[in-house]
């Protein structure tokens, strides 16, 4: 009876959610993710209950054995989930913990295909593409949409249209037009308008070729989104519609904009949240700007700014800590300040360690994530002269295990300390891998992950940022503090002011210092929210504009 009763809620949110799905054509990268962030923007300030599910036609059955240089930053959700860093958008933008079922990948959906076929469940038929594969895309959107119980349900497809890989989970959406009804389905196509730069005229032509493959494939956008470096004019959207089949108030432009920030705003002016609620027949409230537009403010009028020198191991491409980036700018909105981040290849000061003088002309050093070996010896440098030079510090997961490294050594006097992670055969191992890490031979979704409780303890800077003895926050890593070396590193003024509800694993380490001196094993940058900083973050640009302030104090 119970399951009845259960199948009769699943089939009446399934009847109830509208499905939303957003293309992209021209290039990658076009902004399909900042699109669709802002698309639920604009229907949960009418009050409409929104998520977010990114597709991915990569082959890996999640991100977290990709390079960051290959894919960006791997995003990490409450349950565990390594998945795209577009989920970190959607989480940032509609203040929602998505769990790892909104990120579906060609190799998660092809991975339970097999196995049902391995074991028979599809009564000896041959198993093909259509219907076997689209039907497990298609079950994977509509879980969501019941288990959530959304009203609409966005999803993102991720790659090119005309990228092979991404084929079937078009042909995916394009069934559940004909399976939910015109009227709860609506295509969303995002292309690149380029403009000449000899001439400033903006060709569309690159758009009409991403639509016309579009139609091939069996689908017909609703709604247009040029993107392009600033507001398309008249003409270019006449032609646009023209060529696109659909009426020119469906045609919007997502231009360059100051902060991403603005985009839902600049997209809601043009009417696109109106035009949507009315093609989807829903009926909302009117929309409820106030807080999001005291942010966008707020970040658009610093009264002052900050300078941070990033000294990481993938700063050749910014998408490698867009949470990180996302998160210092959230903390300088609430402090009013703007963050300007340099990003410092760590390998630099391994090469030439005179330009480590260089990183005084910053107001904060911040170490960020990383793995293995590559640049580690450059992180320590810059943390040992964050230390001994005053410098407001903040060190996440790896940049955390290294300032441990750079106290045993330049503090404890514990010559050649270092992480098994880079040095095996170090005589302090001071940083080692977990126990429970030494049986793990598939790499794949085996790292502690997700969120775990930590323990602050009272009368520490920890507690003064948080405000409270026990906290929730993400994790994503194999190594951790050596339990044996813990006495040592505190007997010298090292400080764990957290550690896991055992005692067993230290998760905040701090200095008694005249600056700030704060590093996590945790990610707080992955529960940042815009008008809801991170307090680590906070604490971090605090400091760093205390210490400008000072300057210019003593300057004058």
């Amino acid at each position: 009876m119970q399951s009845l009763l259960y199948a009769s809620v699943i089939a009446r949110h399934r009847r109830m959610a509208k499905y939303v799905f957003i293309t992209g054509g021209v290039l990658s990268s076009v902004g399909k993710g900042i699109i669709t962030s802002s698309v639920g923007k604009m229907l949960q300030t009418r009050g409409v209950k929104v998520t977010a599910i990114k597709v991915d036609p990569y082959v890996n059955v999640d991100a977290g054995t990709m390079n960051p240089y290959m894919h960006g930053e791997v995003y990490v959700t409450d349950d565990g989930g390594e998945t795209d860093l577009d989920l970190g958008w959607y989480e940032r933008f509609l203040d929602l913990n998505l769990n790892m079922n909104n990120n579906v990948t060609t190799g998660m959906v092809y991975k339970r295909v097999i196995e049902k076929e391995r074991k028979g469940d599809y009564l000896g038929r041959c198993v093909q593409i259509v219907p076997h594969v689209t039907d497990e895309i298609k079950q994977r959107i509509r879980n969501v949409a019941s288990h959530t119980g959304a009203e609409v349900v966005l999803t993102e497809c991720g790659g090119t249209v005309g990228d092979i890989e991404g084929l079937p989970f078009l042909e995916a959406i394009r069934q559940m037009r004909l399976e939910e009804g015109y009227e709860s389905t609506l295509y969303i196509h995002v292309a690149l308008v380029p403009i000449l730069d000899v001439t400033g005229e903006m060709k569309t032509k690159p758009l009409q070729h991403s639509v016309n493959e579009l139609r091939r494939i069996g689908i017909q956008p609703d709604v247009i989104v040029a993107r392009s470096k600033e507001i398309i004019d008249v003409e270019a959207r006449r032609k646009i519609a023209l060529f696109g089949t659909i009426p020119q108030n469906a045609v919007f432009c997502s231009f360059n904009v100051q902060s991403i920030y603005e985009v839902p705003l600049i997209l809601d002016e043009q009417g696109m949240g109106s035009f949507i609620l009315n093609r989807l027949d829903i009926k909302a409230q009117k929309p409820r700007w106030k807080e999001w537009k005291r942010f966008v403010n707020d970040v658009l009028n610093p009264r002052s700014e900050v300078k941070i020198a990033l000294v990481g191991k993938y700063a050749g491409l910014a998408d490698s800590y867009v949470s990180m980036n996302e998160a210092l700018k959230h903390a300088a909105a609430a402090c009013q300040t703007k963050v300007s981040s340099d990003f410092i290849e760590a390998e630099i000061f391994e090469n030439h360690p005179e330009k480590l003088k260089t990183l005084n002309s910053y107001n904060g050093i911040f170490v960020p994530y990383g793995f293995g070996s590559r640049g580690a010896e450059g992180k320590v440098s810059a943390i040992q002269y964050a230390r001994e030079n005053n410098m407001p510090f903040l060190g996440i997961c790896y940049g955390f295990q290294l300032a441990v490294v750079e106290f045993a050594r330049n503090v404890c006097e514990l010559e050649g300390a270092n992480s098994t992670e880079i040095d095996a055969t170090t005589p302090y191992p001071v940083i080692d891998l977990m126990p429970e890490q030494h049986k793990v031979e598939i790499k794949g979704a085996s790292m502690r992950l997700g969120t775990h409780k930590i323990v602050v303890k009272g009368n520490t800077l920890a507690f003064s940022l948080y405000g409270s003895k026990e906290i929730l926050e993400r994790h994503r890593h194999r190594f951790e503090v050596n339990p044996e070396y813990r006495p040592t590193l505190e007997k010298k003024g090292l400080i764990f002011s957290g550690e896991s509800v055992d005692g067993k694993r230290m998760e905040i380490l701090e200095l008694k210092a005249p600056c700030f001196f704060f590093a996590s094993q945790f990610h707080g940058e992955f529960k940042s929210r815009p008008g809801r900083p991170d307090p680590e973050y906070f604490g971090f640009v605090k400091a760093c504009l205390e210490k400008h302030l000072g300057r210019a104090i003593q300057k004058s």
